[in-house]
């Protein structure tokens, strides 16, 4: 038996113990797992596969799905500012620095009722709410994947047609990005076409995760302002369009070679938003 079957095995005792116990601590963690993502992000490249890995921590009541670089991001920024700003010194000057970048900056929280979708758009951190998936179809076909035992079961979802590999032992019923809502963890999902596919990759045993907690830095996730998917996704190429008023308005000065870049980039950003092959399509 392989280490990650192993892992997610001694996750089911693990979880009942957690749900039934009397501890009200609610960023505990009670189940870690890592999935690869492997998507054709870009329609001018249909060739090119991107890959990352994405991290899903599990709590008592809810999830964090949200990319390794981006937690990476976060400790190694922690870890600098605290360097610079020791003894009381005031200067963070990170250039030179460098930070893992990810193609993908949102933080989804999935629970049993909902699923909220962070993004930060300029200085703004917006998210939005959408139901728990509900449509799921549930197939009578079995497959074994890496050792696990999964069911089968498919999904419309935002103009792409899944297909899920659940597993028939892990009592959570969530997955990677937006996918929730099936009787037990998404071992693998992929879409029709071949763009876009999740699959677990690892997981942390439970004797790891003892008095472990939660890992995403709170500035990802707390005073978010409400909006919705579309008045979202507008905030974006408004933001992109106009990269140096939104630097004026934060009080940046702003010099004619910086000015010169941030046009460069600006057009870069306009060109990524027209070559993206988002995982939602959206008309």
């Amino acid at each position: 038996m392989n280490n990650l079957k192993k892992n997610l095995i001694f996750f089911t005792v693990f979880l009942f113990n957690v749900f039934f116990s009397q501890t009200d601590d609610k960023k505990l963690l009670i189940a870690d797992f890592t999935y690869l993502l492997k998507a054709k992000t870009d329609k001018s490249t249909p060739n090119y596969t991107h890959e990352e890995l994405f991290s899903l921590q599990v709590l008592k009541d809810q999830a964090f799905f949200i990319s390794d670089k981006a937690l990476k991001f976060d400790s190694i920024f922690q870890s600098e500012y605290q360097k610079a700003t020791i003894g009381g010194s005031t200067n963070t000057d990170f250039r030179g620095k460098t930070f893992p970048k990810t193609k993908f900056r949102y933080t989804i929280i999935q629970s049993n009722k909902d699923v909220r979708y962070f993004e930060r758009v300029g200085m703004t951190l917006l998210y939005y709410k959408e139901r728990t998936i509900e449509n799921w179809k549930l197939i009578n076909e079995s497959k074994i994947i890496d050792s696990f035992n999964c069911k089968k079961a498919v999904l419309n979802y935002k103009g792409r047609e899944w297909t899920a590999w659940y597993s028939t032992d892990i009592p959570l019923s969530y997955g990677p990005y937006k996918f929730t809502g099936l009787p037990r963890l998404i071992i693998k999902i992929s879409d029709q076409k071949g763009d876009y596919s999740f699959e677990i990759v690892k997981s942390v045993s439970s004797d790891n995760l003892k008095g472990k907690f939660a890992t995403i830095n709170k500035l990802r996730y707390e005073n978010a302002k409400e909006t919705t998917l579309n008045e979202l996704i507008i905030a974006k190429k408004n933001a992109n369009n106009n990269l140096a008023g939104s630097l004026a308005n934060s009080e940046t000065i702003i010099t004619s070679e910086g000015l010169k870049n941030l046009r460069d980039i600006q057009k870069q950003r306009q060109q990524n938003l027209i070559n993206e092959n988002s995982i939602e399509i959206i008309e």
